[in-house]
């Protein structure tokens, strides 16, 4: 094996990445080197590519970005067990302490001293990957690469839509970009009531549709908040899941938000939000979820259980494949919202 590898990296604090040639990581004991065979673009890679403040803030660079992966084992630490050359994987990207409250709580996903794949230690938008070997999640052989390394962000939407009921509810989808519509295939598939995607994108909103939402509504074209709740007689939305970060977004998702209802945040805003506390969120008796990553690793078994029952179709949501070297057209699209999920081809 070679000593090098094509890496994209962030190399600079600004905006932008390179494409070059970087060191293969060396497997440590307990870690795993993961011959890389598909990644796909998140938002947070977005965030990193575009170097907002939440990048200056978080990232650590130079570095290998990218967290979202499907590979097959090349090489296994000596004191790593249940994993084997030769395997499929994935991994969990959230790297913890095990000794925290949090983490001994069965919290781990919130760790204090969490490092994480692809935003503080190196990540996977290159030719090999290494991953600490507890972390790695066990793909089916038959699973497609380009589907299996959507279970990152598969997750994301699993543990916003599962973190409170679901079944029977109104809920509406607060920014359908690929975590969205995830999010409405899973909510559909766990029983929803009517689904509303709200969107500025005309192209998503009709993605959106394909998924499964009920109703659209064209942010840039009627408050969210009052069509909401024109839409549901007055009451607001049982669930509202806010998957865009934009702070006027978030500020509708309460103010549609029915009383003793749920608000569940997902999207990265790049700037502090002034909500209504007393009005929307106290007076209402809401109950308001922050989501980060995916439940170690409850959330894993919950998405390969809509998997392999086929409860959900991944593939409708990939819109776009690309190699490594075409990733400034890639992330063009991804900056626009000019597509679903797009999955770069190792």
């Amino acid at each position: 094996m070679s000593a090098t590898m094509i890496g994209l990296v962030k190399e600079h604090r600004g905006p932008g990445a390179i494409l070059k040639e970087v060191p293969i990581p060396t497997c440590g004991p307990d870690e795993v080197l993961v011959k890389i065979k598909a990644t796909s673009i998140c938002g947070t890679d977005v965030h990193i590519y575009k170097w907002d403040a939440w990048a200056e803030k978080t990232v650590l660079t130079p570095n290998v970005f990218g967290h979202e992966f499907a590979g097959i084992v090349v090489e296994v630490g000596e004191r790593v067990t249940g994993v084997k050359i030769g395997d499929h994987v994935s991994a969990e990207g959230h790297m913890v302490c095990g000794t925290c409250k949090a983490c001994r709580t069965g919290n781990a996903h919130v760790c204090p001293n969490t490092k994480s794949f692809g935003i503080t230690a190196p990540g996977c938008f290159a030719e090999y990957a290494v991953v600490k070997g507890s972390n790695v999640i066990h793909n089916d052989p038959q699973l497609p690469f380009e589907i299996a390394c959507l279970q990152d962000p598969l997750g994301n939407a699993v543990q916003t839509v599962l973190s409170g009921d679901i079944v029977g509810k109104s809920v509406a989808v607060i920014g359908v970009g690929p975590i969205g519509m995830m999010a409405i295939m899973v909510a559909k598939a766990c029983g929803a009531g009517t689904i509303y995607a709200v969107d500025i994108n005309p192209s998503r909103l009709e993605m959106a549709v394909k998924m499964g939402a009920d109703v659209t509504i064209n942010a840039m074209e009627t408050r969210t908040a009052d069509a909401l709740r024109e839409q549901t007689d007055g009451e607001g939305v049982d669930v509202v899941l806010e998957m865009s970060g934009n702070p006027q977004a978030i500020a509708d998702g309460f103010a549609a938000a029915a009383n003793a209802g749920r608000v569940s945040l997902l999207g990265i805003p790049t700037r502090e939000v002034s909500i209504d506390v007393t009005n929307h969120i106290i007076f209402k008796g809401l109950r308001v979820e922050g989501i980060t990553g995916r439940k170690m690793y409850e959330t894993w078994y919950q998405m390969k259980g809509l998997l392999n029952q086929k409860r959900i179709d991944l593939g409708s949501v990939i819109t776009h494949r690309f190699t490594l070297d075409q990733y400034e057209e890639a992330f063009r699209l991804m900056a626009e919202g000019q597509c679903g999920k797009v999955v770069f081809i190792h």
